[in-house]
């Protein structure tokens, strides 16, 4: 099985409570590769880079399997550069700079070598962007997840609610869902997107879990409890490269396993948050792994007798 992944490959300016960093590697691309390429080899990358990007990065994403035929250099001009500022309680920031340099002429293209992939993973991107990836396919995924944000909601809704129509699954947050439906209540918000087109919604709540719909089904997986979140950015990617890897290794779309994706893509994220970019995803083990999965099934297994 193999996972192709479009998004950004970018520079970040990070300032927490707990620090700050003035550039450090980051992107959405780069936290789904790091976390899906756990479970899943090839993934496939499609992005857009500038003359600064380094080359031991590209290195080492090679080096744990991570195809890099779809991402184009550009010789003349930088990568993309985003700067941030998070408040006390992690959930809420403040962006202070945004640079799209070589984003503002991205038009990526599908190498061949990618035909035939069976999982799409579509990050926050301009929707007309995210369509013109999966026309380029000469044969449909067997899976096709997007992620977006309520920029999008605001500047491209016409676009948005077309590319929705194509996809299998949104991922989103609690505030985004509520901004696409205008709908206060998740339940009634999941039901009227699930009727823009995709036949499955995960809804991100932070530091409170995700909830997975279809149809008239629902699933909660909490978030585990973690003492210290030392930078929250990216872990919305490395949740979404987590779930599709699991599900791209297992070739298994159905329900019951996106449950499990689910638990797999919320282990990923709490490793992300535990330090800087996605230093933390390039130091994880499987074993780590493994037991922070295990802490999520004791976190939610019980025995109850009912009478």
């Amino acid at each position: 099985m193999s996972l192709i992944t479009v998004g950004t490959m970018a520079f970040d300016a990070i300032e927490t409570p707990f620090g700050k960093t003035d550039k450090i590697v980051g992107g959405s691309a780069v936290y789904v590769a790091y976390a899906a390429s756990n479970f899943v080899k090839p993934v496939q990358q499609i992005s857009i880079v500038g003359f600064d990007f380094p080359k031991e990065e590209m290195e080492e994403l090679r080096n744990r399997g991570v195809h890099l035929d779809g991402v184009e250099i550009v010789k003349d001009k930088k990568s993309f550069f985003w700067s941030g500022r998070y408040h006390e309680d992690m959930n809420s920031r403040d962006t202070l700079i945004t640079d799209l340099n070589v984003l503002a002429d991205f038009d990526p293209k599908v190498p061949d070598s990618y035909q035939g992939s069976e999982f799409l993973m579509l990050g926050n991107l301009h929707p007309k962007t995210q369509l013109n990836v999966i026309q380029e396919l000469r044969q449909r995924p067997r899976l096709i997840a997007m992620d977006t944000m309520n920029y999008w909601m605001e500047s491209a809704m016409p676009e948005l609610r077309i590319v929705l129509k194509y996809v299998d699954m949104l991922i989103i947050n609690d505030a985004e869902a509520r901004q696409l439906t205008g709908l206060f209540s998740l339940v009634r918000a999941a039901k009227a997107i699930l009727q823009m087109g995709p036949k499955y919604l995960i809804i991100k709540k932070g530091e409170h879990g995700a909830l997975l719909f279809h149809d008239d089904e629902v699933f909660f997986a909490p978030a585990l409890p973690l003492e210290d979140v030392f930078d929250p950015t990216g872990a919305g990617d490395t949740f979404a490269g987590g779930f599709m890897g699991h599900l791209a290794k297992s070739g298994d779309i159905s329900f019951d396993n996106m449950k499990r994706a689910i638990i797999v893509g919320s282990a990923m994220a709490s490793f992300c948050v535990e330090k800087f970019g996605p230093t933390r995803l390039k130091e994880v083990t499987k074993e780590e792994i493994d037991a922070r999965i295990q802490q999520f099934k004791n976190l939610v297994s019980f025995e109850m007798e009912l009478v």
